[in-house]
């Protein structure tokens, strides 16, 4: 990720949940949104597939009350930092077989803001002391995740 990148992303986890990352956490962090974004377009497809569909439209994607909530609050945070355009740049498409509409394609930055929102509060969840997780805090939020995602 290029330094001015990483500057705002750590800036994004300052505000979001009052955390300090580093370079290492943009690592997972980028693992992280790679995996989530993957496991939503599983769902997606298999939902597109089931409607007749061979383009996967945004009412696809299982966008859960808690995630949308998440969404809005990074719309907040995303007139301040302006990383969506980053996010846009990161975010992988998982092969599919299957198209993305231009709705579902613009609303990916939204989604990956908020899973991001998601991410930083639930290492104060965790641990409302945390101010950089380590290993272990950024593992047990990964298991959290695999358990809901």
């Amino acid at each position: 990720m290029p330094v001015m990148g990483a500057a705002r992303f750590e800036r994004f986890f300052r505000m979001a949940a009052s955390l300090d990352v580093d370079k290492s956490d943009l690592k997972r962090y980028d693992e992280f949104l790679d995996r989530e974004i993957h496991d939503l377009f599983v769902v997606a497809k298999a939902t597109a597939k089931a409607n007749g569909r061979d383009v996967i439209e945004p009412s696809d994607l299982p966008v859960t009350k808690g995630l949308q909530e998440r969404m809005h609050e990074f719309a907040k945070l995303e007139e301040d930092l302006e990383v969506a355009p980053l996010l846009e740049q990161l975010l992988a498409r998982p092969p599919l077989g299957m198209a993305l509409s231009e709705d579902t394609e613009a609303r990916l930055p939204a989604i990956a803001g908020g899973l991001s929102v998601a991410l930083a509060q639930a290492f104060k969840i965790i641990d409302p002391r945390v101010k950089n997780p380590g290993s272990a805090e950024w593992d047990q939020v990964f298991r959290i995740f695999e358990l809901l995602l």
